[in-house]
């Protein structure tokens, strides 16, 4: 008997053991069923996508991450990076293989041929029990209605349980007049009626930058070339401050109230390229503007070398660190009274112009499924939506309070949104920016509600991270602003325009149209970067000769294409507004 029972002691020591090894797996760690258990081979997934700004084989904690959930790691290949994205497409598309993964532009009807080519796969099997479609079925098949042939072939982005209406930004709009705040102060806080008193202040921001760093590199505004498509992109982003966007060579007003050719003489693009010209002739553009890459220019930023960011995401993400921002240093928005800012209404059906695919040539497509699934997750997209402002790896950047709410760690407080600092190895080293995410794909809205929290994705909007963390650059521009964040300054002030979150992405054109099409981006690139450097007796002629150009090109065919789909896409805002009207 006293054999027996130290058996079955033995045997309930050993179960308990086991138990608890299971705990420590898969409890509080925070760490699931590794991959290796669950996905026996290691494999190396080709990710080509169109809005990565990183190519290589993603590293640092995101890696991690992904190596640890699914014994697998990401080779991302990127046009914006690679340079000849058009080129690139094609010779990949041309062997029957663009990606295990593919996240692409859908405009132009590139969803339907990526179909008909055999190069994205059917998910229908693959996703029908997963949990991304119990939620978010219909914005999927929303998606999928771009194509002809019956399945699932392709998945949103930015999906969101809002109105189309309301504003998709929760803090901070996409786009705005972004300054180095502490200079402009120690400018007096000029007022800016318009765009030409905004190029004096930045004069005087760079001469005051100068003097007291000692530095004659700084500069107010720096440019750089990789995401030029229809039009130079950095120029397109001032047309965007004033409630226009690019429809092709088309601006469109948020409202539908008004459409513009980019070459004409008064257009917003042509204002944008002028204010360009005249800054580079007051010394005020960086001179490396034509020659350097996206990651080269945005080191300045994180160097403090440039004081005018056209995204928020550029200068508060590189230079607002908490040790800038206590010393009341960093970027915030100012405002130029005549602004009125572009602004992307939520999308409840999801926005089908960006879209995440299975690649049909892919070794693993189940274990690829279950990524996508996880991205759209609440955990997948706290880690994967970084990126683009959400928290990160619970217990890391953030961790739940005593009062069970959300709050940022000293770490979090330091690393957020994506400063250089060294990441612990158990969560796999580096520095943090580097480790970020580097598909830049963000499958919902930061201002949805996680449902794991009961609170944004978005920290800045957690009433812990502005409680007692409010840094003097923060006290000084609510006290100038007389607002908490910019976006409530907008909107009493009726500085921003909504354009209506519509499932839009444009047809098919015909091919002699894109074959124009091409001939006249590159020419409009071209002559837009000569105008901004050229003297100042050279503009005009310039903006005459790439007219004539045009024309002799066909551009007035192409520019026709686009002010039919701006119309289409304004069609779509008003439907979907009245929709979800209620």
């Amino acid at each position: 008997m006293r054999k027996k029972w130290t058996g079955i002691l033995l045997c309930m020591v050993l179960l308990i053991s086991l138990a608890a090894g299971c705990e420590a797996k898969n409890g509080e760690s925070g760490q699931e069923d590794s991959g290796a258990d669950k996905y026996e081979k290691f494999i190396t997934v080709d990710v080509y996508d169109e809005y990565a700004n990183y190519q290589g084989l993603q590293s640092g904690w995101f890696a991690k991450v992904v190596r640890d959930r699914f014994n697998m790691e990401l080779n991302i290949i990127a046009p914006n990076v690679a340079g000849g994205g058009g080129t690139l497409y094609q010779t990949r598309a041309a062997t029957g293989n663009l990606g295990d993964l593919v996240l692409i532009n859908t405009a132009n009807g590139k969803f339907d041929e990526l179909v008909k080519s055999g190069l994205v796969m059917d998910c229908t099997e693959l996703v029908k029990d997963k949990e991304m479609m119990k939620k978010y079925a219909s914005a999927v098949e929303k998606t999928n209605e771009l194509v002809e042939a019956d399945g699932i072939y392709g998945f949103p982005n930015s999906i969101s349980s809002q109105p189309p209406t309301v504003p998709s930004e929760s803090q901070e709009p996409t786009f705005g007049p972004y300054i180095r705040w502490d200079y402009y102060k120690k400018a007096g806080y000029p007022q800016m009626n318009n765009l030409d008193d905004f190029l004096d202040v930045l004069g005087q921001m760079q001469a005051l930058a100068r003097e007291e760093e000692g530095s004659d590199d700084i500069y107010a505004i720096s440019l750089f070339g990789e995401w030029d498509d229809h039009m130079m992109n950095n120029a397109k982003q001032l047309v965007c401050m004033y409630g226009y966007d690019e429809q092709g060579f088309v601006l469109s007003r948020a409202d539908g109230s008004d459409y513009q050719n980019i070459i004409d003489g008064d257009s917003l693009y042509i204002r944008a390229l002028r204010f360009f010209h005249k800054a580079n002739a007051r010394g005020l553009v960086d001179p490396d503007s034509g020659l350097q890459n996206y990651d080269t220019w945005l080191q300045k930023y994180r160097e403090g070398k440039i004081l005018y960011s056209p995204w928020q995401w550029v200068g508060q993400s590189t230079f607002n660190t908490a040790e800038n921002t206590a010393e009341g240093k960093g970027f915030k928005m100012a405002a130029v009274q005549d602004m009125q800012i572009y602004s992307f209404g939520c999308w409840p059906e999801g926005d089908s112009k960006s879209i995440i695919a299975i690649g049909s040539q892919t070794e693993d497509p189940e274990r690829l499924a279950d990524f996508i699934d996880w991205l759209y997750s609440p955990e997948g997209f706290e880690l994967n939506g970084q990126a683009n402002g959400a928290a990160g790896p619970k217990g890391l950047t953030w961790d739940i309070g005593d009062d069970g709410k959300p709050s940022l760690t000293d770490f979090g407080r330091k690393a957020l949104p994506g400063n250089p600092v060294e990441v612990p190895e158990e969560f796999g080293g580096g520095k943090w920016h580097a480790g970020v995410s580097a598909l830049n794909f963000k499958p919902f809205l930061l201002s949805e509600t996680d449902p794991d929290t009961g609170v944004p994705y978005d920290y800045l909007c957690w009433d812990s991270t502005a409680e007692g963390n409010e840094s003097m650059l923060d006290r000084d521009w609510k006290e100038k602003m007389g607002a908490d964040t910019s976006m409530e300054y907008l909107k009493q002030n009726s500085m921003l325009l909504v354009a209506g979150g519509a499932n839009y992405s444009t047809s098919a054109e015909d091919a002699n149209i894109t074959t124009v099409r091409e001939q006249c981006k590159a020419r409009v690139i071209d002559y837009s970067w000569q105008m901004v450097f050229a003297r100042d007796s050279e503009f005009d002629a310039l903006l005459r000769e790439l007219g004539n150009t045009l024309d002799g090109l066909g551009y007035a065919d192409v520019y026709q294409v686009d002010l039919e789909n701006a119309k289409e896409q304004t069609a779509a805002r008003g439907a979907v507004a009245e929709k979800y009207s209620d």
